[in-house]
């Protein structure tokens, strides 16, 4: 199952408009994560798949999304995204959370329990 890639226009369609927000607003109907990445970092890639397998477990519970911070310049500089892959664990309500790192599957899914409250 392949992640949604956002641009600057659909991450603020579905994720934050930061331009007509100055505070966090969510515009997504249900818990998301952003993966913020770049093709050659290698952490980048152990991550991916853990995150295509999550989204297929928890299917329409949860969008995972994917921001290119090479192409994407913009959206990692609203977040001070400074090393990467960095994660922002986004719940439904409330303030998102980021963690940094390749994370493995058991630290994700303990994330999207905590912070999410989503669970399978």
């Amino acid at each position: 199952m392949k992640l949604e890639h956002l641009t600057t226009e659909t991450f603020k369609e579905k994720v934050f408009n930061y331009e007509a927000n100055k505070d966090w607003k969510f515009e997504g109907e249900i818990p998301a994560i952003i993966d913020f990445y770049a093709d050659w970092c290698g952490p980048c890639k152990t991550v991916a798949p853990i995150l295509e397998e999550l989204q297929a477990e928890y299917g329409d519970k949860l969008n995972i999304y994917k921001v290119n911070t090479e192409e994407q310049q913009e959206l990692a500089s609203v977040f001070g995204v400074q090393s990467i892959p960095s994660l922002l664990f986004i719940p439904k309500e409330g303030q998102p959370q980021m963690a940094m790192g390749a994370l493995p599957k058991e630290t994700f899914k303990q994330a999207i329990s905590e912070v999410l409250s989503v669970s399978e």
